[in-house]
This record gives C-alpha cells, sequence and structure tokens, in this order.
C-alpha cells in the first residue's frame, strides 16, 4: 500500500487531505467530527484579536453557482472570521490537540497590521500547542475593509514585514495563506520567502458576485435588500488556483518553498493535480461543505489505489513532478501534430462537434446525409474543441502524427511549416544556448 503520511514544515499527519480555515473548522465539535471522519489535519477558522466582538449577519451567507445537473460549483462566502470569543477558541485548540496528538492542527491568525497585535496573540496560541499558524492574507471581503485579510495580501511589502514579526516572535512553523486578487502571484509569494515564511498556502477566495436577484435588485446573498462581494470558491476556482500553485513552484526566487494547495479540491484526482503541480499537501473546505466529512474517505482510498496502481510508494515522490513540463507558450514544439479521430462506433451522431467546429472554429468535420460525421484532416488544427463539447467520453481523441510520415487515412504528408526542432528558436536547449 502507498504510504500516505505527510511531513509538511514539520507538521506530521497521517495523509496530506487537511481541512482549510474555514466554518467547518469553527469549533471543536466540528474538528472532533473530521478527525473521526479521517482528516489528516485541519487549519482552525481565523481567529481575531481579543476585543470587540466580530459580528456576523443573520441573514444568508453563500450565493452560488450551479451545474446543468444542480451539482454545485461555486459558493460565495460572505461570513467573517470567527465570532466566537477568542478564549473559547484557544480552550477549544489545546483540548483537540491534546486528544489527537498525531493529527496536524494549525492555527488561522488575522489581527491589524500592527507588530503589538500580533506579538500579542502568537504566546496565546503557541500556549494551546497548536502545530502552526496560517496567516490569513487572503479573505477579500468584510475583514480587508478594515485593513486586513487581501488588504495585506496584496501589497508584498505588508506581507514580507508581518512574517517577519511572526518569525521573530514564535517558535510555530509560519504559513502564508496568499489571496488571488492580484495581478501575478509570484510577487506576493517571494515576500513571503523574504519575511522568512516557512510556507505559503493558496488560494484564498475570489473576490466575486455570483448572481443578483431581478426582482429585489441586490446581489445575492441579499441582506435586507442589500448585497456585497464575497469570496468565490469551490470546483470552479481549481483552474485559477493549479496555475498559481504552478507559477510558484517553477518560479527561480520561490522554488523549494512548501506550497499548501487549495481551490476546488473535490477528489483524490485533484489532489493529486495539486501535488504534482508542487503543493506538500491540500487544503479542502467546499468538498467538505457540499458532502460531508466521510467524502475524504474517497480521497485518501483513490489517491491510495492510484498511487499503487503507479507505482508511487509515498506522497514526497510525487511532489513537483508536473512542474518541469510546466513552460511558457514559446517553449511548445510547433512541429507537434495532432489530428481529431471520431470513433463511429461509440458516436451517438448529436452533431455537436460538426456544430461547433462549423460555426466557430476551421470547418474540420463533414456530415454526411445520413449524419456520419469525419474529420477532415487537412482542415484540422488539432484545437481539440470537437473532444471537449463531445458528450461522449472517449468519442473523439487527438491522435499524433509524425511529421513527414504518411497519414494513412488520406495518403498525404504530414506537414508542419517551422523547421528542424532541434534548431528551432522555440526549442529551450537551443533558446538556453543562444543566452
Amino acid at each position: 500500500m502507498a504510504d500516505l503520511t505527510s511531513e509538511f514544515v514539520g507538521i506530521k499527519s497521517p495523509n496530506p487531505f487537511w481541512l482549510a480555515s474555514a466554518p467547518p473548522t469553527d469549533k471543536e465539535y466540528n474538528v472532533r467530527r473530521a478527525f473521526e471522519a479521517g482528516w489528516g489535519g485541519v487549519v482552525w477558522k481565523t481567529l481575531g484579536e481579543a476585543g470587540p466582538p466580530i459580528v456576523n449577519v443573520n441573514g444568508p451567507r453563500y450565493g452560488a453557482v450551479w451545474g446543468a445537473d444542480r451539482r454545485l460549483l461555486g459558493l460565495n462566502n460572505i461570513e467573517l472570521i470567527t465570532d466566537r470569543p477568542l478564549d473559547v477558541n484557544l480552550r477549544e485548540i489545546k483540548t483537540v490537540k491534546r486528544d489527537y496528538p498525531d493529527r496536524a492542527v494549525v492555527v488561522s491568525l488575522m489581527v491589524p497590521c500592527e507588530e503589538a497585535a500580533w506579538k500579542a496573540i502568537l504566546p496565546l496560541v503557541e500556549e494551546t500547542g497548536a502545530d502552526g499558524i496560517e496567516l490569513n492574507f487572503g479573505c477579500p471581503h468584510g475583514m480587508s475593509e478594515r485593513g486586513m485579510g487581501s488588504a495585506v495580501g496584496q501589497v508584498p511589502d505588508y506581507i514580507e514585514m508581518v512574517t517577519r514579526w511572526c518569525k521573530a516572535n514564535t517558535r510555530m512553523p509560519v504559513i502564508v495563506k496568499l489571496t488571488p486578487n492580484i495581478t501575478d502571484i509570484r510577487y506576493p509569494a517571494r515576500a513571503a520567502r523574504k519575511g522568512g515564511a516557512d510556507a505559503v498556502s493558496l488560494i484564498n477566495t475570489v473576490s466575486s458576485i455570483t448572481s443578483v436577484d431581478l426582482d429585489a435588485m441586490s446581489p445575492e446573498p441579499s441582506i435586507d435588500g442589500k448585497g456585497s462581494h464575497g469570496g468565490y470558491c469551490g470546483p470552479a476556482v481549481k483552474p485559477i488556483a493549479l496555475n498559481m500553485v504552478a507559477e510558484i513552484a517553477r518560479d527561480p526566487e520561490t522554488a523549494g518553498l512548501p506550497i499548501s494547495g487549495i481551490g476546488g479540491v473535490t477528489t483524490w484526482r485533484d489532489a493529486a493535480e495539486f501535488i504534482a503541480l508542487g503543493a506538500g499537501n491540500v487544503q479542502v473546505c467546499t468538498a467538505a461543505m457540499t458532502y460531508g466529512f466521510k467524502i475524504v474517505e474517497e480521497m485518501i482510498s483513490g489517491l491510495s489505489q492510484w498511487m499503487d496502481g503507479k507505482g508511487h510508494p509515498d506522497v514526497a515522490g510525487i511532489v513537483g513532478r508536473a512542474v518541469p513540463n510546466v513552460t511558457d507558450w514559446q517553449y511548445l514544439n510547433l512541429n507537434y501534430v495532432t489530428k481529431a479521430r471520431i470513433d463511429q462506433e461509440a458516436c451517438i451522431q448529436c452533431g455537436r462537434c460538426y456544430v461547433a467546429c462549423e460555426d466557430t472554429s476551421h470547418q474540420a468535420i463533414s456530415m454526411s446525409p445520413d449524419r456520419v460525421f469525419e474529420v477532415i484532416d487537412e482542415e484540422c488544427v488539432a484545437c481539440n474543441l470537437c473532444v471537449n463539447v463531445c458528450p461522449v467520453e472517449g468519442c473523439i481523441t487527438m491522435e499524433e502524427l509524425a511529421v513527414g510520415a504518411v497519414d494513412k487515412r488520406t495518403g498525404a504528408e504530414v506537414q508542419a511549416d517551422h523547421g528542424d526542432w532541434t534548431t528551432h528558436p522555440n526549442n529551450p536547449a537551443v533558446r538556453q544556448a543562444a543566452e
């Protein structure tokens, strides 16, 4: 069996699946249920300083985006950090860590951007026995308007400054949670490293309005006729998260910086993709809120079976395996040639491929009077739009054709007018030699 045990910045857990800082980790009751279900760790919902209490809305806190089958694709969240007293949270964290010493317990923190505020809360968290802290520099709503959350995460200098404060005042590992609401994720990651961060976690939620109530003319969720932007999460943000994780993993200035991957992790495959792109573990929220804590059982068994099948003995061995294959566009091999192929036995003759190609692409699919669809190789540019719109998985595939070979279907020689790839300026080896 594959070894799923995880060690992330010295924090050990029985598997790489952690619950992210969010409503599911707001109290001892939830966290105990999560650990009993099999989660390897939690990031406790964000704590603030002792003082005036946080007040959340008493109306709807979530907006949603659904697929055609009512499958939840994304949640918009306007909930603030924990509104439970700081001393209650700290007491519960200490109790949970005592009773589950083999699980990771990391505490998310957000206090004003003042050194005194951070110095005050850090020893309180240390006393609980927690394994580490996560600096919430990502929350895009409510707290950001108060100069915290993403208001800090959007300014690299602030990230570096607060990270330095924390590293100077705690023995615990410091994980910096980054906001995706920024032009280039590499700059805040670099700032976190300069400040001494042990790791980064990303992405936090994407600032968004998911829908508008056209009767009340108010964004949803609507609170007494008014709405606000919130933080968007769930399967819909996964592509954004994967790209940002990969950008940090392959940036020379942050290469080797441990990453905790967050954003739309719903299945074991999602987790494996994040890990392959450089994440040492993953954090989950929306999937647990949609399906309950026991979804982790499927994640654990699926990842374990896949690793066994591929011969991967442990999680550490697959971290970053895909990063060398992430490149910039100019390094792509322009002499790589593929053509679409339609499996006539699998085809249900719906015509989606034909319509999509004819109306919006390259007119490379023909339709006979009896609705047989064929690819016109001379017109096919291998965009694979047909593959993506076909409702039958595996019906349309892309076949690689070697340059200069004769296409058995047409008898024509496969053409690529980009010269010898071994000497082409887009070849990374040639480019590196020239530099």
